[in-house]
């Protein structure tokens, strides 16, 4: 039903040119700096792009029928898909009812949250011992205390946590640790008088947030940063949502996180495993690519505006993420 819709859409050229408003709003880089209105023809470029990447909830029934007989390990992004975008990055706090969830999930399935926060921050916010913690992009994992393929072995460790659990550290960053606090004190003393502008320290990564920054200001902002940055070329600069981000260049993203953290989990060469990941940002796009390579899983961004992405299925904010992981926990319950 949905394939044959589609094919009308194209037919009468309403996708094509919808498709179209989409790429001319991805391409133009300042949407990702300031919120710009929404309008019925952003509805409708929603509409068509909705299509082609259909709601999860709605085809809930659908993604668990193909997943009987097979293990499905869970993958959440944290702000923007667990917590909501807010001002200050400080208060994402996630609710009571999203942790409740989360920890649910986490009963049933496998579950690990990936975020470009620090993990000891990420792990502030969602307080569960269920989960596995992946912070930096993927660069600081907290893991099962499985063994892994020996190209791993020069950058883990294993440790136990607070509540005194064996785990697998992970860190293919801890060369850069020197550099990125130098990067850091730059960064704060080089923006500290523009209005808004926050230095977080995620501890292998960087993130400039500028949600608070008045519009005027942000090329300033931005030649403060790559004046710092152009003189470390083993870093690179990439954004997000009202964020700059440095990051060392290494070859390793959310999607290298995913693979090492099935691994770890003991399905790295399982073909009855269907990876299931979650989130609303560029870098959760590592992710989703490594899901379709798989060729299977369930890569479902969070967005309310079309996006070019690798997603196959959307949800459009926490509150649908919420009431996704809720019918997925119940799911398990009623087939156990």
């Amino acid at each position: 039903m949905r394939r044959n819709l589609l094919k009308v859409w194209k037919a009468i050229g309403f996708l094509k040119a919808a498709n179209q408003q989409n790429k001319e709003a991805i391409s133009n880089p300042k949407n990702d700096y300031f919120d710009a209105p929404t309008n019925d023809l952003t509805d409708q470029c929603y509409n068509s792009w909705m299509m082609e990447h259909p709601s999860a909830i709605t085809l809930f029934d659908q993604l668990v029928s193909e997943a009987k007989g097979k293990s499905i390990v869970v993958f959440l992004d944290y702000d923007g898909t667990l917590s909501p975008i807010v001002d200050d990055p400080d208060r994402a706090f996630m609710s009571d009812e999203m942790r409740s969830a989360v920890r649910e999930v986490a009963r049933k399935f496998p579950t690990a949250i990936i975020s470009g926060r620090s993990r000891e921050k990420v792990y502030g916010f969602v307080q569960l011992t269920e989960v596995y913690y992946a912070g930096s992009h993927g660069m600081d994992i907290m893991g099962p205390p499985h063994q892994c393929k020996p190209c791993y072995g020069q950058y883990q460790i294993k440790a136990v946590d607070k509540q005194g659990n064996e785990v697998t550290m992970f860190q293919p960053a801890k060369d850069f640790l020197p550099a990125i606090q130098k990067i850091s004190n730059m960064l704060e003393e080089k923006t500290q008088k523009i209005e808004g502008a926050m230095i977080e320290d995620n501890r292998f990564c960087i993130s400039v947030h500028f949600r608070r920054v008045h519009e005027k200001d942000y090329d300033t902002l931005e030649e403060k940063v790559t004046s710092v940055i152009k003189n470390y070329p083993e870093f690179r600069l990439t954004s997000g949502k009202k964020v700059m981000e440095i990051r060392p260049s290494i070859k390793w993203d959310k999607g290298y996180a995913l693979e090492y953290l099935l691994d770890t989990l003991g399905f790295g060469d399982s073909s009855d495993v269907l990876p299931l990941y979650i989130g609303d940002d560029r870098t959760d796009e590592d992710a989703f690519k490594v899901i379709r390579r798989r060729g299977e899983g369930y890569p479902i961004i969070v967005t309310t505006t079309p996006k070019e992405t690798k997603a196959a299925y959307s949800l459009r904010d926490p509150s649908e993420v919420l009431s996704f992981l809720t019918h997925l926990a119940k799911w398990r319950n009623s087939s156990d």
